[in-house]
């Protein structure tokens, strides 16, 4: 009998991160495009400098309203009208609202990306903000309060929030708005936040995909070149004050069988040249099954499905801007317990900090995180998708357009001794504010007697 022959594997390619090309329309627009052959899908991000600092007193969540309008009816199309021509094209669009700006989001098959083109400048450029359909998306948010206000994970970030930054910060409070905040916000208050902050001359369009057989020239042109609007002196990022004073905040949930744990600080962001070494650090301490904290309390001990530590960029400037870096990170350790199991949990988590203080990381730790990190970053952007979300991200944070390759490049050369220092840095066990959404009368008491701060029971 013959047999085909094996397939031999081919030489490995070297990968970067893609690099994209900067340039501008007439409008004022930037631009930041990427051809990556083979993505049928083109995902084009655009980020709008209208940050959640910017919305007037009172009325916390008109930036997310706005961001959820601008689909829902145009100067050509109604909602019904222009939800049709996204479907005929085949095309997705989202909108949402951060504290650093509006991210709006577009992704459609390659063939018809002029034609979607258009339908986002036409939302972006005369968005029609009826009273009907603000006062509906006004509805649906505060439908969606209480469930969030229900979800333990949800409450728990919302109280640390509110822990670690002063109430006149922004930053203090929910990203949507309250009830109180949401419900006075209406069409005049949308397209007045839309007047104020949305126009190309301050906002980045990135599009990655497949270009082949395109006149991206041409279709940008015809579509986002189309928008206009007047030039505007840079928003001034406020600095972000947080008090990181070691205690423990107890949102009370009676009968609670679990307690959701949300354990955090802020720290350096991504103009900090310790965050390649706080991304390694932190990853070997929580970011997987294999990481220091699940080995002892998920596997060694049974507490709990997962804990995981992370780092998520809250706002981040440039040192090189106006108002100087302001930026900042939120360091976190987040999971869930069995209420019996709170007490011990705790006590064994902080007992993993101090064993991390005291002996450090190892070199396999290590060795094993760099592997995960930048081993699979090829995988991780195989999509145009994620490639656009990173080179946006970037924008927004007003990092070099080759930040993210260079950051895999710094990653694999980041000693132990340097992730151990900036792990300890991230983590202090005196310095941290604990969130637990559980049951008070089960977990109160005890949880005084740990020692880990000042408890201050609140309502559910």
């Amino acid at each position: 009998m013959d047999f085909h022959p094996q397939p031999q594997g081919g030489a490995p390619k070297p990968w970067a991160f893609p690099a994209p090309e900067r340039s501008q329309l007439p409008n004022g627009l930037t631009l930041l495009t990427s051809h990556r052959p083979g993505q049928q899908v083109v995902a084009v991000e655009i980020n709008l400098v209208a940050p959640l600092d910017a919305e007037p007193e009172g009325l916390d969540g008109v930036a997310t309203i706005m961001a959820r309008a601008l689909s829902e009816g145009t100067d050509k199309h109604d909602a019904e009208e222009f939800a049709a021509e996204l479907e005929r094209c085949g095309a997705t669009l989202d909108a949402h609202a951060d504290h650093p700006g509006v991210r709006v989001s577009l992704e459609v098959p390659a063939s018809r990306l002029h034609r979607a083109l258009g339908l986002l400048g036409d939302a972006l450029r005369a968005p029609a903000f009826p009273d009907s359909e603000v006062e509906r998306l006004v509805r649906n948010r505060l439908d969606e309060i209480p469930h969030e206000l229900a979800n333990p994970a949800r409450r728990a970030a919302m109280a640390l929030s509110k822990e670690l930054f002063p109430a006149t910060s922004r930053m203090s409070r929910p990203r949507q708005g309250t009830e109180e905040t949401v419900a006075r916000v209406d069409a005049a208050a949308v397209r007045a936040f839309y007047d104020a902050h949305v126009r190309p001359a301050t906002a980045t369009a990135v599009i990655v995909g497949d270009f082949t057989g395109i006149d991206l020239g041409a279709a940008l042109s015809d579509t986002l070149g189309a928008w206009s609007g007047s030039t505007a002196e840079p928003l001034k990022a406020s600095p972000i004050i947080a008090d990181d004073t070691g205690r423990v905040v107890i949102v009370d949930r009676p009968g609670a069988v679990q307690t959701q744990l949300l354990i955090g600080r802020i720290g350096a962001d991504r103009h900090d040249r310790v965050w390649p070494a706080q991304v390694l650090g932190t990853y070997c301490l929580g970011g997987t099954l294999t990481s220091r904290l699940d080995r002892v309390l998920r596997e060694e001990k049974g507490y709990t499905y997962g804990v995981r530590a992370f780092g998520q960029v809250l706002r981040s400037t440039a040192p090189t801007s106006p108002e100087g870096a302001t930026g900042a990170s939120l360091l976190a350790i987040s999971g869930s317990v069995d209420t019996a199991s709170t007490v011990p949990a705790l006590e064994d988590l902080w007992q993993v900090l101090r064993t991390l203080a005291a002996g450090g990381l190892t070199d396999e730790e290590r060795d094993v995180a760099v592997q995960n990190l930048v081993g699979v970053a090829p995988l991780k952007y195989e999509t145009a998708a994620a490639v656009a979300g990173t080179l946006a991200d970037q924008v927004e944070q007003q990092l070099p357009d080759d930040f993210q390759a260079q950051l895999y490049v710094r990653l694999a050369e980041t000693g132990t001794v340097e992730a151990t220092a900036a792990a300890v840095n991230a983590f202090p066990v005196d310095r941290l504010v604990t969130v637990l959404v559980g049951d008070a009368a089960q977990i109160a008491e005890p949880v005084k007697a740990l020692g880990i701060g000042e408890v201050t029971v609140v309502s559910g």
